[in-house]
C-alpha cells in the first residue's frame, strides 16, 4: 500500500481571527492511502499543534501503519493506542475508514453502526474584526444560523444589532476570552436577546465556576469546547457543563467521538460537532456520526476559498452527503494542484 503525507495551505477568503489569534492562511496535511483514500490533519489556528508536529506525528503513524499485513476495522481501534498526536491520530483514522468505506462498498457510517446522515443544520461563523464591520457580516450573512465569534473588548458594541435581526438564530463562541465577571454579564444581556446556546465562555481551569455564573438563565446552554479533549476530560467536567463540542482533531476521531458523544447523551448533555478550519475531507467524520448530535457548527470548508475535495454538499445551513461519498471525499485534482507544498 502506498501512504503519504501531503502539506496544503489555503486562504481563507477573509482573515479569520477569534479571541487568541487570527490567520489569512491555513495550512493542514492530508494522509492519503493508494491516491485515492484520504483524511485530514487540521490544528486549530490559536492552539495548534503547529503544523511541523502535526506532520512529523503523522509520518511516524504512517510508518506505523505500513508494518500492518491487514487493514480491518479493529486497526482504527490499534491506532488510539499509538504515541502521535491526537490531531495526527484522527486523520489516519479517516484515511482507513475511507479505505474500509471503499475496499467494502460500503457506506462510512454504515461501518461505524451509526445511521444514515440526514437533517444536519450547521452554523455559519463570523469572526472578530471591528464592530462596524462584524455587524455588516451578521447583517448580511445568508445563513440562519449565524455562530459570532466574541472575546474581546468591544463585545458589548454588537449586542444591539442583535435586535434587528429576524429568523436568525444566533450562537456564541467566546473561545475561553472572558473572565468570569466579564462571561456573567454577558451570559446575562445575551439570554435577554435570546441567545441560549453559548461556548467556552472562559478558560477551563474556571469549568467549575459556569453553573454560577449561568445563574438563574436557565434556557441557556453552555458548552464546553477547549479544554475537554478526551472522555476522561467529559467525564471530570460533566456536572459543570451543559453540552460539549466535540471535534475529531481534538478527541482522536471519530470513534473517540462517538465514545464523548454517547456518555454525553446518557447525562442529558448537549452535543455539539465542531470542526477546525478544513476541507469537506475533515469534517467528514463528524459527518458520519451527525445521528448522535444536537448541534452542528461545520462551516470549516465555506471560511476557505476553496474545499479540495467532492462528497459533501452545502446548501446555506444544510449539509448533505453525495451517494457516492463510498470511499470518502474524492480529492479535485485540479484545485489541489494549487496548494500542495513541497
Amino acid at each position: 500500500m502506498q501512504l503519504d503525507a501531503v502539506r496544503i495551505s489555503v486562504p481563507f477568503k477573509k482573515t479569520f481571527t477569534v479571541s487568541k489569534g487570527s490567520a489569512t492562511v491555513k495550512t493542514n496535511v492530508l494522509a492519503v492511502m493508494n491516491n485515492r483514500y484520504n483524511g485530514e490533519a487540521s490544528g486549530s489556528i490559536h492552539a495548534g499543534p503547529p503544523v511541523e508536529e502535526i506532520e512529523r506525528d503523522l509520518n511516524k503513524g504512517l510508518k506505523l501503519l505500513a508494518k500492518v499485513s491487514e487493514i480491518t476495522i479493529e486497526t482504527m481501534a490499534e491506532i488510539q493506542t499509538w504515541k502521535i498526536n491526537n490531531t495526527a491520530r484522527s486523520a489516519i483514522t479517516a484515511m482507513l475508514l475511507h479505505f474500509l468505506s471503499g475496499e467494502s462498498k460500503r457506506y462510512p457510517w454504515e461501518l461505524l453502526s451509526m445511521a444514515t446522515p440526514v437533517g444536519i443544520k450547521s452554523s455559519f461563523t463570523i469572526g472578530i474584526e471591528d464592530t462596524e464591520s462584524m455587524i455588516k457580516s451578521i447583517k448580511s450573512c445568508e445563513n440562519p444560523i449565524i455562530k459570532i465569534k466574541m472575546g474581546h473588548e468591544d463585545d458589548v458594541l454588537i449586542l444591539d444589532s442583535l435586535d434587528e435581526l429576524v429568523g436568525k438564530e444566533i450562537r456564541v463562541d467566546a473561545n475561553g476570552g472572558w473572565s468570569l465577571e466579564k462571561a456573567e454579564e454577558m451570559i446575562m444581556h445575551l439570554s435577554r436577546k435570546g441567545v441560549t446556546v453559548i461556548e467556552q465562555p472562559t478558560t477551563a481551569e474556571y469549568f467549575k465556576e459556569w453553573q454560577h455564573i449561568k445563574g438563574k438563565n436557565e434556557s441557556v446552554e453552555l458548552i464546553a469546547d477547549e479544554g475537554l479533549n478526551s472522555l476522561d476530560d467529559y467525564r471530570q467536567y460533566a456536572d459543570y457543563i451543559d453540552g460539549v463540542n466535540i471535534k475529531m482533531e481534538k478527541c482522536g476521531g471519530v470513534l473517540k467521538g462517538i465514545e464523548i458523544a454517547r456518555a454525553a447523551q446518557e447525562q442529558n448533555k448537549k452535543v455539539m460537532l465542531g470542526c477546525m478550519v478544513e476541507s469537506s475531507i475533515g469534517i467528514s467524520q463528524s459527518i458520519y456520526m451527525s445521528s448522535v448530535a444536537d448541534y452542528f457548527d461545520l462551516d470549516g470548508p465555506l471560511l476557505l476559498e476553496d474545499d479540495i475535495a467532492d462528497g459533501i454538499r452545502y446548501d446555506r445551513e444544510s449539509i448533505e452527503v453525495d451517494r457516492e461519498i463510498i470511499g470518502g471525499p474524492k480529492l479535485k485534482r485540479n484545485v489541489i494542484e494549487k496548494y500542495i507544498q513541497e
